[in-house]
C-alpha cells in the first residue's frame, strides 16, 4: 500500500464530515440567515433618511429609533384602521346573513319549484357531520395557531433589532469591513455599499410615493361612489399594490370591490373598470418617470427577478428581489465597460432592407459588373 493512500484516506473523510457538518449547520441556520438578509435590506432602504438627520448633528442611534418609530406608528394604525373595517363589515355581514339566506331559498323554491325554509336549512347545517369536525379540527388548532403568532412576532422583533444594529452603526461596519480589505479593494466595497443604499432606498421611496397616489386616486372613487370605508380601502389599495410584487394590484382590487358589491353590485363593476384603467396609466406613464432615477430596470427583468425569489426564498425573496437585482445591475453597469452599437440596420431587427442596401451599394461600386453568362463552347 503506498504510504500517501492512508492520508488521502482520511483526508477524503475529514472533508467530507466537514462539508455534512457545514450543511446541517446551514439547514439550521437558514431561517437567522434569511432574518439577518431582510435585515440588511431593510436597513439599506433607511439610510438615506438617517444620514440625513445624522447629516443635520443628530445622532446615529436616535435618527435610526425616530425612523422606526414612525414605521411602526405607521404599521399599527393601518393594522388597526383595517382590522375594525373588516369587523365591522363582518358584523353588518352576519346581521344580514339571514335577509341573504332568505333571498336565495327563494330563489331556489322559486327557479327550482321546491318547499325550502330558513329553519330546515339551518337545522341541517348544524347538525352535519363536516360541521362538527371542522370545529373539532379549529378547536385542537388553536394552540398550533398561537404558535405560528408568537414565531411570527419573535421573528419580526430579531428582524427589527438586526435592521437597527445595522442602520445606527452602519459606519462602525463599514469600517470594520474595510478594516480587512487592502485600500484598493475598500474603495471598490464602499462604492458597492453606496450603490445597494440608493437603489433599495430608491426603490423603497419610489414605491412609497406611488402608494400615495394610488391610495388618493382611489379615496376619490370610492367617494364618489359612496363605497362605506374609503379611506381604509384606498390606505389597503396603495399599500398592497405596490409592496406585493406582481399579484399585488389583484388583491389590492379585491376587496374595494367586495365592499362596493355590498353596496350596488355595478358600483363593483365601476371599481374594477377604474382599477384597471389605473393599473394602465401607472405601468405606462406614472412608473417609468418615478423609477427612471432610482430602480431602472426591464419589466421583464423584473418579473422574472420576482419569479425566481419567490422559488428560493418564497415571500421574502419575492420582496426583496426587485432592489436586489436593481443593485446587481447598478453594480454591472458601473465596472462593464460598453462600447457604441455601430450604425447598421441589423440592429434594428431590419434584415431584409438591410441587404436591399447593401445590395444597392455593391451596384453603386464601379467597375463592377455582373457575371454574364459564357457561350457553350460546343454550341
Amino acid at each position: 500500500m503506498p504510504r500517501w493512500l492512508p492520508r488521502a484516506i482520511l483526508l477524503a473523510l475529514a472533508l467530507y464530515a466537514c462539508f455534512q457538518l457545514g450543511s446541517w449547520a446551514f439547514h439550521q441556520l437558514i431561517g437567522l440567515l434569511t432574518n439577518i438578509l431582510i435585515a440588511f435590506f431593510l436597513a439599506l432602504a433607511i439610510e438615506p433618511a438617517v444620514g440625513r438627520m445624522a447629516s443635520r448633528g443628530m445622532r446615529r442611534g436616535v435618527a435610526t429609533f425616530l425612523v422606526f418609530f414612525g414605521i411602526l406608528v405607521a404599521t399599527v394604525g393601518f393594522v388597526v384602521l383595517l382590522g375594525s373595517m373588516l369587523a365591522d363589515q363582518i358584523v353588518t355581514m352576519v346581521d344580514d346573513f339571514p335577509k341573504y339566506l332568505d333571498s336565495v331559498i327563494n330563489w331556489i323554491n322559486h327557479t327550482f319549484k321546491t318547499e325550502l325554509s330558513r329553519v330546515e336549512v339551518q337545522d341541517s347545517v348544524l347538525r352535519s357531520d363536516w360541521l362538527q369536525s371542522y370545529v373539532q379540527n379549529s378547536a385542537t388548532g388553536v394552540l398550533d395557531v398561537s404558535a405560528t403568532v408568537l414565531g411570527g412576532l419573535f421573528r419580526l422583533l430579531t428582524i427589527f433589532l438586526f435592521s437597527f444594529y445595522f442602520a445606527a452603526d452602519g459606519p462602525r461596519l463599514r469600517r470594520a469591513l474595510c478594516s480587512v480589505l487592502p485600500p484598493a479593494k475598500q474603495t471598490e466595497v464602499l462604492r458597492a455599499w453606496e450603490i445597494a443604499v440608493d437603489k433599495t432606498g430608491g426603490y423603497l421611496y419610489s414605491r412609497g410615493l406611488m402608494a400615495l397616489i394610488s391610495g388618493v386616486a382611489h379615496f376619490v372613487l370610492l367617494e364618489i361612489l359612496g363605497v362605506p370605508y374609503a379611506p381604509a380601502l384606498a390606505v389597503w389599495v396603495g399599500l398592497v399594490s405596490q409592496f406585493i410584487p406582481t399579484i399585488g394590484t389583484y388583491l389590492a382590487g379585491a376587496l374595494p370591490m367586495l365592499i362596493a358589491f355590498t353596496v350596488d353590485p355595478w358600483y363593483a363593476v365601476w371599481v374594477l373598470g377604474f382599477v384597471v384603467v389605473y393599473q394602465q396609466f401607472e405601468n405606462y406613464v406614472l412608473q417609468p418617470k418615478l423609477t427612471s432615477k432610482t430602480v431602472d430596470i426591464h419589466p421583464a427583468v423584473a418579473f422574472g427577478s420576482v419569479i425566481a425569489g419567490t422559488a428560493l426564498m418564497g415571500a421574502v425573496g419575492a420582496l426583496i428581489a426587485i432592489p436586489a437585482v436593481a443593485t446587481l445591475q447598478a453594480f454591472l453597469g458601473a465596472y462593464v465597460r460598453r462600447y457604441a452599437v455601430t450604425d447598421d440596420p441589423r440592429v434594428q431587427g431590419h434584415r431584409r432592407h438591410g441587404g436591399q442596401q447593401l445590395l444597392k451599394r455593391i451596384k453603386r461600386v464601379p467597375g463592377m459588373r455582373r457575371a454574364q453568362p459564357q457561350p457553350d463552347e460546343g454550341a
